[in-house]
Parts: C-alpha cells; structure tokens; sequence
C-alpha cells in the first residue's frame, strides 16, 4: 500500500518468488548436509585408507562447490531481488525486526564461502587434521546459518508474543521455531544423500560404485525414521486455522501435503530398493529420477508452508496485502484510495468506476491474484453478476478465510465489484 505494486502477467509476483525459492531452498539445504557428507565422507578415506574414496569425494567437493556457491549464491540473491519488489512492505518488517540476526547470518555466509573455497582449494597443501577442520569449520558456518534463517522464517508463521513484546528473542525463538530447525536439519542430511548418489552412480570400478551408492543411500535414513515425529511436533505448534487449513480446510493445499507425503515415501522405496539393496545395478538415471522426486517434495513441502500462513504475509501482524492488522477500521473509514500512496484516482468518481475498480485490484488482491494466469481471478469469477461478486466481497472472511477480507468504503467495494464482473462479461 506505501510501494508501488510491481505488475508481472501470468505469472505473479507470489509465483515468481515460489520458483526462485523453491530452487534455492532445495541447494541451500544440500550445502549443509553436503558440507557434513564432505568430511565425514574424508574421514571414511582416511580410517579405511581407501584412496579411491579420497579421490571421489574430491570430485564431489568440486560438483558441490559450482552448484552451491555459484547457482545457490545466484539464487539467494534472487529471492531478494524478488521478496523486495513482490512485497517491499513485508521485507521491510523482516529486515527492521532481524536487523542483527540478518548481519549474523551474512556472517556466517561469509565465513562458509571462505571455508568452502579453502577445503577445495587447498586439498594438497594442508595437512589431513587441518583439512577436516576446515571442513567442520564449513559445515557448522552452513548450520549456523540455517539456525538463524529458520527463527526468520518461522517466525512469519508463528510470532508468539513479539506481537505483544516486540521482543527479538521472543520472535525468533517462537513457537515452530525448533520444530522447524529439526525438520529441516533432516532434511538436510537427506538431500546430502541424494545428490551423492547422483555423483556416486558415475564411479568406476563397480564395486567402487556399489560401495558408495550403499553408502550415499543410507543418509536417508534419519530422515524417513524421524520425520514423522518433526511432523507431528510441527503440527502441533503452528496456529489451529494452520492445522485447519492443512487438515482439509483447504482442499488444494490438502492435496499437496498428501502428494508431499507420497513422494517421500516413493524416494524411500526407490532407494531402498534400488541403491541400497542393489546398489552394482545402480545408474544415472535412476539417480536423476531420485533426486527429482525430492525436488518435487521440496516444492510441494515450501508450497504448503507459504500457503498455511494465509491471509497474512506475517501471521498477525501484516495481511498477505501489507494492511496492518488493526489498520482495517481506519481504513474503512478513510477509504483504501486515501490511504494508499500510489494510485491515481483518491476516490471513486462516477463514470471511472473500472479505472477506480482495477486500481482497488492492485492495491488490494494483486499481491496474490493474476489477471489471467497463476491464481487468476478471472476465471474464478466467471458467471458472477456484478451485485453477487459484491456479497461475496463483504462475506470474505467468512467465505474464503485465508484471504483478507475488503478493507475500504462502499463505494470502492462497489467499483471493485464492477471491474471484476467486467472480466468476464455475461452473454445474451
């Protein structure tokens, strides 16, 4: 409502965060668990003197350093890039609220970037004790940076009583905040798992190969045998609309937890059955396939955490829109046109109702909704006159409860109800 709404057809703003994220999310978390597989993996070397190992993990710490610190890097940026035009006023109030838990992190980054870039680099000039410490200097900067970015993100869910408080520690250690660092740490290591089979499944001789697929497969194992318990803790903490909202409250995001669930339980099979009990027979493909899967549960996984967080951008705080909560009767009062700062038209003048409705849209709903496109409106109100698009936007919140509900006069409620009949215009 304070920025100007940055306007991207077909796709929108929320899903062009989604893939970005989504993309960076499934790197990130392989650059902490790879880290630990890179020196326990070096360790394993070591204590078997198996110099075929070294030289395999050598290769791998070369895929692992392009793939995190170059495409995870370059997507990390994206998400800030993005998050600050998509939604300046949501990324304002993270950053003002974690000021130092932000530099923390940057802190961490850099101490990550220097360890990974030392432990590649510097593999024949070091010492083997010096080597590993490099390497457990790396993966505890890479945790500890996971460590800070979950009390952010979770924190968006579940602020507890910072809301009240405005506390920092309040907010960072909230409700799903340990929950949330225990799934994610296994998920962690699982992904360290997949993305070693896919590197493991080149290796020659066979028995070389065989032995590292075994091994790379039985990194999944934390993760199947102690989700549920993440799982069922994690539902227990997030607010009860959440749990409303993924028991069937909203269909769709039902359907993805499900589809979340049944991918993890095919990656388990999969491996289980494939590089774990067969792991001479192992290849690429089957590996890529693997490694796909967990894409998917990675995606399905975000998805559904960003939607059960609906209608807010932070729970409590701030609507998906960036109307403050508490903000609504104010604005009621005053008009959406008089409070937002960039629009063209402060109130709804008769004839430009369209003009007024679609910059009402903007303010209002574009954060979420495209024209047509991803979460298109269009479609969704296909066949609504324009006096039943008008009762269903003043029962919103009893209607559709993970959106906002209208804040503003009647008469812009009204030219909202115009354009947005307008869209699909009935015929004779």
């Amino acid at each position: 409502m304070n920025f100007p709404v940055w306007d991207i057809p077909f796709l929108g703003g929320g899903l062009l965060i989604a893939i970005i994220a989504i993309l960076h999310t499934f790197i990130a978390q392989f650059a902490i668990g790879g880290g630990l597989f890179l020196v326990l993996t070096e360790k394993k070397a070591y204590r078997e003197s198996d110099e075929r190992i070294l030289q395999y993990i050598r290769g791998h710490a070369l895929f692992f350093i392009l793939l995190t610190l170059v495409l995870g890097a370059l997507t990390g940026v994206g998400i800030w890039f993005s998050i600050g035009l998509v939604h300046p006023s949501g990324t304002s109030a993270l950053i003002h609220a974690f000021v130092w838990g932000w530099a923390i992190e940057w802190v961490f980054f850099l101490v990550e970037v220097t360890a990974a870039f030392v432990y590649f680099y510097a593999w024949d000039r070091l010492d083997r004790k010096t080597h590993l410490t490099v390497g457990w200097i790396y993966f505890g900067a890479a945790w500890l940076s996971l460590f800070v970015i979950n009390g952010i993100l979770a924190f968006m869910l579940t602020p507890g009583k910072w809301l009240e408080t405005r506390n920092f520690w309040l907010g960072f250690f909230n409700p799903t905040y340990f929950p949330s660092l225990f799934l994610r740490t296994l998920v962690t290591l699982s992904l360290a798992g997949l993305y070693a089979l896919v590197t493991s499944s080149l290796l020659e001789p066979p028995d070389l190969r065989a032995k590292m697929v075994r091994y790379s497969a039985r990194w999944l194992a934390p993760a199947f045998f102690l989700m549920p318990i993440g799982l069922i803790w994690y539902l227990f903490k997030v607010p009860e609309e959440s749990r409303h909202i993924i028991l069937g409250g909203a269909p769709a995001v039902t359907v993805f937890v499900v589809l979340s669930l049944i991918f993890s339980v095919i990656i388990f099979l999969f491996t289980f059955l494939g590089p774990y009990r067969q792991p001479e027979g192992f290849a690429l493909p089957f590996a890529v396939l693997i490694l796909i899967l967990g894409f998917m549960v990675t995606g399905t996984t975000e998805w559904v955490r960003e939607a059960i967080r609906k209608p807010y951008i932070i729970s409590g705080y701030m609507y998906s829109n960036a109307i403050l909560v508490g903000e609504e009767t104010e604005i009621d009062q005053a008009g959406i046109l008089k409070k937002a700062k960039w629009v063209s038209n402060k109130e709804v003048i008769p004839g430009k109702e369209l003009e007024v409705g679609r910059e009402i849209f903007r303010v209002e709903c574009q954060s979420c909704h495209t024209i047509l496109g991803y979460n298109g409106i269009a479609p969704l109100v296909r066949g609504w006159n324009e006096e039943f698009m008008d009762q269903q936007l003043q029962s919103l919140k009893t209607l559709k409860g993970f959106m906002p509900r209208f804040v503003g006069k009647e008469a812009e409620r009204k030219a909202l109800a115009r354009w947005l009949s307008s869209l699909n215009p009935i015929q004779p």
